[in-house]
């Protein structure tokens, strides 16, 4: 059996799609984030979180990935929010043309920043580009601290790391800083943010490095 090429070839498909929705963002001047993280990590409630404190500047719109219902796109639609569901029906993950799919369901023109909320899973997401600006992995204390030590090539593919529920590093006795050595060890430049969706700590450093990266260049 000959799987690899048709592996390949799978990707290097998907890998066109992404390019094309990349132009396609980008003409309409939107950044975007894929987030990955495993089930209740906290993906919706640091979206929504994050939104609460966006500059102006920065209109955010969401397209949400799950194995099936919209709990989560009733949650950001009910605060105002454009969304789109996808529900992958049993895939481990989001990819290129379900992402080109959705995009034409949003108000393109009125949106800055674009979340991709990607399926729970710290494996799949990782292998296919969907054609945002970022790569962000959610972590959250509830699930230990040894992370990124068990599914590197999730945190090797981030341009930034979120621990999330901060507000509960004491209660499961998570250590900081072995978390954070096992991120450094596999990928040295990608920031960490520590932060509490429910309390705010840490949110406001994560939006000040957001929006730099989400600021025009050149």
């Amino acid at each position: 059996m000959k799987t690899i090429p048709v592996v390949k070839e799978i990707l290097n498909a998907n890998d066109q799609i992404a390019e094309e929705n990349d132009d396609l963002l980008k003409s309409h001047q939107i950044f975007a984030l894929n987030l990955m993280a495993s089930p209740g990590a906290g993906k919706t409630t640091f979206i929504l979180a994050t939104c609460n404190r966006l500059p102006p500047a920065l209109r955010p719109g969401v397209i949400e990935g799950d194995l099936a219902s919209s709990i989560d796109a009733d949650k950001i639609s009910a605060r105002g929010i454009p969304v789109v569901q996808i529900n992958t029906g049993g895939g481990c993950h989001l990819d290129a043309p379900m992402i080109r799919s959705a995009l034409p369901q949003l108000p393109l023109n009125d949106i800055t920043l674009l979340f991709i909320e990607n399926v729970g899973n710290l494996v799949c997401p990782a292998n296919f580009k969907l054609g945002s600006d970022l790569n962000i992995v959610v972590a959250s204390v509830p699930e230990g601290h040894d992370k990124p030590y068990k599914y590197p090539t999730m945190f090797v593919a981030a341009n930034a790391v979120i621990l999330n529920k901060a507000d509960m590093i004491e209660v499961f006795e998570f250590d900081v800083d072995y978390f954070r050595r096992g991120v450094q060890m596999v990928n040295p430049n990608a920031p960490i943010f520590i932060v509490s969706s429910k309390t705010g700590a840490g949110l406001d450093d994560w939006i000040t490095w957001l929006a730099q990266q989400a600021a025009p260049k050149g």
